[in-house]
């Protein structure tokens, strides 16, 4: 029977309709499941609203773990670190701990299978240009081998000395292995000028999580490595914020702004090292399939006597728990008398923000330093969403001038503890970046973070309610808009 006009566009309307709802439905069933509530809330507002476009994007984004095989061989290598060092902790008298301190370190153990280690030395550099300088003198100092691991590692003017130090190890026969993240460093101007200039270096190099399906190599696209780490020869290691990379990070909209990246970076000397060696060596296997057995059993060797107690906690998609964030819930909740935290990118989550507002009831001090500019837009207006609870709550928000980008990520907790890192305090950073913090107890070294927050104090404004509680309704209603796009991981 031939069907009229009317009759067949109401047949095409009800098998919409039917398809729109059996949408609905499996939407329900399917995306709330091991997510958060908010996270769920907003995939299921984005495919009810745009069907269309929320599916594509929940079919290229919506898984935020990696790929099945990866994770197998994250836990394999992390059941290896704690069986070789079941035993090794070597650390200051426990007795002048703070009592909350072992459960801390206990905890950090169970998630990112790194042991605390003491006898460690550590010295900040908090200038750009003096970071990479000190890296580049670490490489030509190299006897073994240099490992380097960055986000971002781009060759160009104000990297090329770090670059000639690398190849000038090459050539002396010193071993060099380099992990950049494909994504990150290929949307950076002169990416394939870099690789060429490794390939001349005979540096092995090798990209992390590749989005190359022709490959066979995909998981989800925004899944990133995050970590910054370089070492040498198991003696002396770097890690913090910075990428390898002028701090402009070449974009014409950086330059014609005249936005410049503020960074700290940490030096680190003892058998902790060794934890950042165990850090590349898995990631390198990750990527390559190659045994990393080499260079993760040394952990615990010999080391100058110093007085700082380290623990290198790795984390991100590839570990069944969000690591860093529960290790900084932790501390938020030990801190007795002061928190002052320092993230380029501050989203928190519903267990941070109460966190937070428990501390300042009980009378800590909390205090927050980011940027009075942002550089990413979406991220700026969420981390602004924040603010009005965060002032209310006591917090005390000090934005670092312009145009500066503070782009530093670390936390002090009393006098006793300090985290430093490649960790924002964002979603992000929680569970989609793989990242590498480095939890440290040593009253000298807490003095020397003060310090670094006394120079980001001079150099900043203080946000007051007052102030906040000004802004133009179109500046609210663009910063909730933000922070709705922000949940859905």
């Amino acid at each position: 029977m031939e069907l009229t006009g009317a009759q067949l566009t109401a047949v095409i309307a009800g098998t919409i309709i039917a398809f729109d709802i059996v949408v609905r439905i499996i939407a329900i069933i399917v995306v709330p499941r091991n997510r958060r509530p908010t996270a769920g809330m907003a995939w299921l507002l984005a495919i009810f609203f745009l069907p269309i476009i929320g599916i594509l994007l929940f079919w290229l984004i919506g898984n935020p773990k990696l790929p099945k095989r990866r994770q197998e061989k994250q836990a394999e290598v992390d059941a290896f670190i704690r069986e070789s060092t079941h035993g090794i902790e070597r650390v200051s008298d426990s007795s002048t701990w703070p009592s909350w301190f072992g459960g801390i370190v206990r905890l950090n153990r169970t998630l990112g299978a790194m042991p605390l280690i003491g006898s460690n030395s550590a010295s900040l550099i908090g200038d750009y240009e003096g970071s990479l300088a000190s890296m580049t003198e670490a490489i030509e100092g190299a006897e073994r081998y240099v490992h380097v691991e960055f986000y971002i590692f781009s060759y160009d003017r104000t990297t090329a000395p770090l670059f000639d130090a690398l190849g000038a190890a090459v050539a002396r026969g010193v071993e060099v292995r380099v992990l950049l993240d494909h994504i990150a460093s290929v949307r950076v101007k002169g990416y394939r000028r870099t690789l060429r200039r490794l390939d001349r270096m005979g540096v092995r190099w090798q990209l992390m999580l590749p989005v190359q399906p022709l490959r066979g190599r995909y998981q989800r696209p925004d899944l990133r490595n995050h970590r910054k780490i370089l070492v040498v020869d198991g003696e002396v290691g770097f890690m913090g914020s910075q990428n390898i990379i002028d701090r402009s990070y070449n974009k014409r909209s950086n330059i014609r702004r005249g936005l410049k990246w503020k960074e700290l970076v940490v030096r680190v000397e003892g058998p902790i090292v060794s934890g950042l060696e165990a850090i590349f060596a898995t990631d390198w296997y990750l990527e390559t399939d190659e045994p990393p057995m080499r260079e993760i059993v040394p952990l615990g060797q010999d080391g100058e006597a110093q007085d700082l107690d380290c623990q290198v906690v790795p984390s991100g998609p590839g570990y069944s728990n969000e690591n860093n964030l529960k290790l900084f819930l932790a501390l938020m909740y030990a801190a007795q008398e002061r928190i002052v935290l320092t993230s380029p990118y501050f989203v928190p989550d519903e267990a941070m923000l109460r966190a937070i507002s428990g501390a300042t009831q009980r009378g800590v001090h909390v205090e927050l330093f980011v940027s009075e500019i942002g550089d990413q837009a979406l991220v700026y207006h969420a981390q602004r969403s924040y603010y009005e609870a965060l002032l209310r709550a006591g917090v005390r928000i000090r934005l670092y001038r312009a145009p500066y980008i503070l782009h530093s990520k670390h936390f002090t907790i009393d006098d006793d503890v300090a985290v430093i890192g490649s960790s924002n305090m964002d979603i992000r950073s929680f569970e989609l970046n793989m990242e590498v913090s480095l939890l440290v107890r040593g009253a000298s070294f807490v003095r020397e973070m003060r310090a670094v927050e006394d120079g980001y104090r001079n150099s900043s404004r203080e946000l007051t309610l007052e102030e906040w509680l000004r802004q133009p309704i179109r500046s609210t209603v663009l910063d909730n808009l933000a922070r709705l796009t922000s949940a859905l991981q």
